[in-house]
């Protein structure tokens, strides 16, 4: 046989590629609506996604929400009512801003604190990459 007919053969017998080149998508929360509260029904699940503490995730939603919130065993109590596309949207917004490397993309991170005034560094554990992120 010549060359391209192995070629071609070999192409066809190749697995097809999967579409989407992420491997990691942000978690939705399970927001459900109780009286005058919200509760994320699966915080605990969110946070164990993320690789990050529910003190940490809770205390951002509590300042961008300007609500404020309680960890209870695996859910989060908002207290006030808040529309879930909002709660989605903020954690997509930490998800960016303290979760996924600017430099090459992926979710691999953890926040060290450096020096005395506490400022939070975002380190990459794929490529190594050190990034100041706002508390």
């Amino acid at each position: 046989m010549d060359y391209e007919k192995l070629l071609d053969n070999v192409y066809r017998n190749l697995p097809e590629r999967k579409k989407s080149g992420e491997r990691f998508e942000c978690p939705l929360a399970d927001v459900m609506p109780q009286g005058n509260k919200e509760y994320i029904k699966n915080f605990d699940a969110i946070c164990a996604a993320l690789r990050r503490t529910p003190e940490e995730l809770s205390k951002y939603l509590s300042r961008e929400l300007a609500s404020p919130v309680a960890v209870e065993g695996p859910r989060l109590v908002i207290n006030s009512k808040v529309m879930p596309r909002i709660v989605n949207e903020k954690i997509q917004e930490y998800c960016n801003a303290s979760v996924i490397c600017r430099e090459c993309g992926k979710p691999d991170t953890h926040l060290e604190s450096t020096g005395d005034r506490g400022f939070k560094v975002l380190v990459c554990e794929a490529c190594g990459a050190r990034q100041p992120v706002k508390k």
